[in-house]
C-alpha cells in the first residue's frame, strides 16, 4: 500500500472535528495518513462532483450524482434522531406561501427535507435563495429574507437573533417515515480500491471511538476551528450529530439514506438510485 495521505476535505465543524482528531492526527495504529483541507460542505459537495479529493464529507442529497465514482463510507457521517433543519422566520407561525427562503445549498440533505416538506406544508413556498449558512440567520433577522433554513449549531442559537421557529424539518421527515433523519456522509474514491476503502472504514472508526473514549483529547482541534462557538455549544453540537450511526449506519441508517433519495428522485428533486449504488466493498 501506498504511504501517501489521502487528501481529505471536511468541515470545521465540532462533530466533523471530533470524529476525526483521532484520524488526524496520526494516533490510530495502522491508519493511512490525512491532508486534510477544510471547507463548508457546499464546498465539498461541489468537489465530489468535479471529482476532487480522495476523501470527503458531502451532502447526503449529492450522492445521486457522484456515486460513480465515490463510494459511501459506512460510518463517520451525521444522521441522528431531533437533529433536522429548522426553518426560522421572524414571527411566529408566518405563513411562507410566495415568500422567499434562503437555502445553505439547493443540493443539501436540509433542501431535499425542506422541499419534502413544504409539499405537505406550504406547495406555493416562494423564491429559494442560496447563501453560506452562517449568513442566513442575519439576513431572516434583518428582513433581507421572509425565512431561512438553517443547519448545524443554529438549532442552539437562533433565539439569539429574535427569531422563531416555524418547523422542524427532522420532525416531519421522522414523523412520516420513522427513520432517523439522514445529514451528512463520508465517501471515498472507489479508485482507491476495496482494501484501502476497507482498511478507510476501519480507521474512521476507530477514530469515532477513540473521541468517545478520551473527549478531552479532541477538544483543542474541536475549538481551535469552531469559529469561536461557545464550548458548551460545541459540546451540543457534538452530542446530537456524533452517535451510533456515525460508527455504523446499520440497517436503520441505510433504509433513511435509501428512504429519503428514494422520495427525492419520485418528486424530481434528484436522479434515482440505482439497485446496488449504495454498497460498499
Amino acid at each position: 500500500m501506498t504511504s501517501e495521505p489521502l487528501q481529505i476535505a471536511y468541515s470545521p465543524c465540532p462533530n466533523d472535528t471530533f470524529v476525526f482528531d483521532a484520524l488526524a492526527h496520526g494516533r490510530v495504529p495502522g491508519a493511512r495518513a490525512l491532508d486534510v483541507t477544510f471547507a463548508d460542505i457546499d464546498i465539498t459537495n461541489g468537489m465530489a462532483e468535479r471529482g476532487e479529493f480522495d476523501v470527503l464529507k458531502v451532502s447526503y442529497a449529492v450522492l445521486p450524482y457522484i456515486l460513480d465514482e465515490y463510494a459511501l463510507l459506512p460510518c463517520g457521517g451525521a444522521l441522528g434522531r431531533g437533529c433536522g433543519p429548522l426553518v426560522l422566520t421572524r414571527e411566529a407561525g408566518a405563513d411562507l406561501t410566495g415568500r422567499t427562503v434562503a437555502v445553505p445549498s439547493e443540493k443539501s440533505t436540509a433542501y431535499l427535507l425542506f422541499r419534502l416538506w413544504a409539499a405537505d406544508a406550504v406547495p406555493g413556498v416562494g423564491e429559494i435563495v442560496v447563501m453560506p449558512f452562517h449568513e442566513i440567520m442575519p439576513a431572516v433577522r434583518d428582513g433581507k429574507v421572509d425565512a431561512g433554513l438553517v443547519i448545524h449549531e443554529a438549532r442552539f442559537t437562533y433565539q439569539n437573533y429574535g427569531l422563531h421557529k416555524l418547523a422542524d424539518m427532522g420532525e416531519h421527515w421522522e414523523r412520516t417515515t420513522g427513520l432517523p433523519i439522514p445529514l451528512g456522509a463520508i465517501v471515498a474514491k472507489r479508485s482507491l480500491g476495496a482494501g484501502t476503502l476497507k482498511g478507510l472504514a476501519d480507521s474512521v472508526r476507530a477514530s469515532v471511538r477513540a473521541a468517545w473514549d478520551a473527549p478531552e483529547v479532541s477538544r483543542p482541534y474541536v475549538m481551535a476551528h469552531a469559529q469561536e462557538m461557545d464550548p458548551a455549544v460545541a459540546d451540543r453540537h457534538i452530542g446530537l450529530y456524533v452517535n451510533e450511526f456515525t460508527a455504523d449506519l446499520g440497517e436503520d441508517g441505510y433504509a433513511a439514506v435509501r428512504g429519503l433519495l428514494t422520495r427525492a428522485a419520485a418528486e424530481g428533486l434528484v436522479p434515482p438510485l440505482g439497485p446496488d449504488a449504495l454498497a460498499f466493498p
